[in-house]
Parts: structure tokens; C-alpha cells; sequence
């Protein structure tokens, strides 16, 4: 059995098992390391280490958050169908990898800003499933009580959720620039996509952000196909994490948790160090750009199926972690069983929480307005109310 096991290990590319033992007749092992694909690197020396190392409870975790952030997609998706979901919405289904392992490499001071694709984030950053789902669905449980929508959620320390094009990436400039000037140890990741990668505004935030130093991490989350154009037709230099030409880059496999998670440990040592770089995750989106977009006019649904088959972030790491003994099938059922179960309760509150009234629009559109600042339209009792 046990060279069977580890020729299985070897297959998958993990390096090794500690602290085996034996429960049910499974070897349940409490750490495993893998190896990771080779990172790409600009103006880097050496980059984040291909061996990474991940305990059973760090794995079930992450592996019950990518798999709760595509269930609850799957459930956006649906209410969208259904017209409960209104406006726009844009699925981070396949994506899961990089929010998990990201977040897994930082702590709730550092700062995170974002484009519109913004559901997994949200979450990651601790946002409840409820306070996702009814902020889609328009309820005043919604983490924006309803007002913002798919596209503008936030939390502490969590700046969103941006719904122009790229312009999140100089706010994410500033947010760096301002964890500086407090003298913090902490960084802002500021993401964007490939879509975005050639907006004009980008190339200023690098500058600024090399010019002064500032613990900024740029991540363009590289699915391959903006809003409709693949990238071989939009860019002329596809090497993403290389085009901040003085700010150096990593190029990193964004549909492995764990690959992301080290280069995330690596460049937030560095950023603290030596001022901002950029990563660029190879990733892949399941769904179209938003939901009008089928996603099946400028790619084949067998190119879609390939990925699903070969790449997807949440099989290939349940495949791994079973076969290094981190976890047992039956575990990993019992989670999807769990999780199934967590998204259909927050739905159902999403379905059925009342909406605000017609009085509240005007109001909370300010964190904190002057003691004597009026909204035209606003009710002065609820104003007073809420603070």
C-alpha cells in the first residue's frame, strides 16, 4: 500500500508526508508539501520558493472557502436567471484560487481593492454569505444594506468593489501611500484584470508607486478575455507582470491555492521592503464577462470544458490533498454537504429580507457628514438615528 501511496504522491507533485497516522484505515497526515509551477520573474533576482508546505487544517479551510465561494456564484447565477438579481453581475467562478490564497498570506489590516468582480473578495475579506447574497439581491441585510449592488461591497478594510475600469488601481496607489505615511506594516493588494491591464491610469499608479516606495502589491487577475477579446488581440505585450517596466513582477499559476498563497507570502515581504511589485495570476472565468455575456462567441464551450477538466482550482486541489492523506473523501463530502446547506440558508434570507424603504436613499451615503450636513431629500430623523 504504501508504495502505491507513494507513487500517487509523486504523480500529483508532492514532496513529501509528516507525522503520518492511521485513522479508519486512511494515513491521515497532519503536513504535506507540493510543488508548485515555476514562477516568471521581471527585474527579480529570485522569486517565491516552488515548494510549499500546507497543514490538514489549513487545507480543509481552504478548500471549504473556494468551495463556498463557487456555490454561492452558482446561487447568483440562478437568482440572476430568476430576475431577483437586477443590474449587473459578474461571476468569480474559477477564479477562487486567488482571493483564497491571497488572503490565506495576509492579515485584516492590510488593505485589499478591487474591480467589479468582486463576490469571492467580498467574502474572503469577511463579509457573511448573507451580507453577499442580499446586497445582490437588493435586502437591507446586504453588507451595503442594498444600496450598492453586485458591483460595490465593501468592509473594513476592504475598498471594493469598483465599477469603472481600472480606476480602482491608482485608489489602491493612494491606499499604499496612506499605510506609509502612518508608518504601518501593512500593504494594499490592488487588483485588476487584463481588461484593464492597458488603461492609461495603471502606468501613473506604477510610476507613482515606484517614485515614493509604497507597499503595493499590483495583481492582474489574467483570465484571458476582458470583456469579449482575447488578450493575443488586445495586447501587444502579454507578459502582464512585466509591464511596470521599473516595478518588478511574478508570474504566478492563479489556479493553485497554494502557489498563489507563497508568491503572496514572498511579495508582501518584499513590498515592505522595496516599495510595489506586480503579480500576474494565470487564471480562467467559467462564466461569460457578466450575465449578458454567454461567453460562447469568442471561445468554445470544449476550450471551457478543457479547463473545468484540467485546471479548475477546487478539484485539482481536493484531487491532491486526498491523495498526500490531508483529507479523506468522506470528509470533503461532509464539507460539500455542509456548505450546500450554509448557501441555501443565506439564499433564502436573501429571497425574503424586506428592501429599504423609499425614506432611506438619500441617507448613509457619507460615513461620517458633519453634525449639521444635509442631503437634500433626506430624513432628518433617520440621519439622526443612524449615528
Amino acid at each position: 500500500m504504501l508504495s502505491v501511496f507513494a507513487r500517487n504522491l509523486r504523480t500529483l507533485g508532492c514532496r513529501g508526508i509528516y507525522q503520518s497516522y492511521h485513522i479508519n484505515n486512511y494515513a491521515t497526515s497532519t503536513e504535506a508539501s507540493f510543488e508548485t509551477q515555476p514562477y516568471k520573474l521581471h527585474k527579480l533576482d529570485e522569486g517565491p520558493s516552488t515548494n510549499v508546505t500546507v497543514t490538514r487544517d489549513d487545507a480543509l479551510t481552504y478548500y471549504r472557502q473556494m468551495q463556498m465561494i463557487r456555490r454561492m456564484e452558482t446561487v447568483a447565477g440562478n437568482l440572476y436567471k430568476s430576475k431577483i438579481i437586477r443590474g449587473f453581475c459578474h461571476l468569480y467562478s474559477g477564479q477562487e484560487a486567488i482571493c483564497v490564497g491571497m488572503e490565506a498570506s495576509i492579515n485584516k489590516k492590510d488593505a485589499v481593492i478591487t474591480a467589479y468582480r468582486a463576490h469571492g473578495w467580498t467574502y474572503i475579506r469577511g463579509v457573511s454569505l448573507v451580507g453577499v447574497l442580499a446586497e445582490l439581491t437588493g435586502r437591507q441585510s446586504g453588507c451595503a444594506q442594498g444600496k450598492g449592488g453586485s458591483m460595490h461591497m465593501y468592509n473594513e478594510n476592504f475598498y471594493g468593489g469598483n465599477g469603472i475600469v481600472g480606476a480602482q488601481v491608482p485608489l489602491g496607489a493612494g491606499i499604499a501611500f496612506a499605510l506609509k505615511y502612518q508608518k504601518t506594516d501593512n500593504i494594499c493588494i490592488t487588483l485588476y484584470g487584463d481588461g484593464a491591464a492597458n488603461q492609461g491610469q495603471l502606468f501613473e499608479a506604477y510610476n507613482m508607486a515606484k517614485l515614493w516606495n509604497l507597499p503595493c502589491i499590483f495583481v492582474c487577475e489574467n483570465n484571458g478575455y476582458a470583456m469579449g477579446t482575447s488578450l493575443d488581440r488586445s495586447s501587444a505585450s502579454t507578459q502582464y507582470f512585466s509591464r511596470g517596466d521599473y516595478v518588478p513582477g511574478v508570474q504566478v499559476d492563479g489556479m493553485d491555492v497554494l502557489a498563489v498563497k507563497e508568491c503572496t507570502r514572498f511579495c508582501k515581504d518584499f513590498v515592505l521592503k522595496n516599495g510595489p511589485i506586480l503579480i500576474e495570476a494565470s487564471t480562467y472565468r467559467y462564466s461569460g464577462h457578466s450575465m449578458s455575456d454567454p461567453g460562447t462567441s469568442y471561445r468554445t464551450r470544449e476550450e471551457v470544458q478543457e479547463v473545468r477538466e484540467r485546471r479548475d482550482p477546487i478539484s485539482k486541489f481536493k484531487e491532491r490533498i486526498i491523495s498526500a492523506n490531508l483529507a479523506t473523501p468522506e470528509e470533503i463530502k461532509k464539507i460539500d454537504v455542509e456548505v450546500r446547506k450554509e448557501v441555501d440558508e443565506a439564499t433564502e434570507v436573501a429571497k425574503t429580507d424586506r428592501e429599504l424603504p423609499l425614506e432611506e436613499l438619500y441617507n448613509k451615503i457619507y460615513s461620517n457628514p458633519e453634525p449639521d450636513y444635509q442631503v437634500r431629500g433626506c430624513d432628518p430623523t433617520i440621519m439622526a438615528a443612524s449615528h
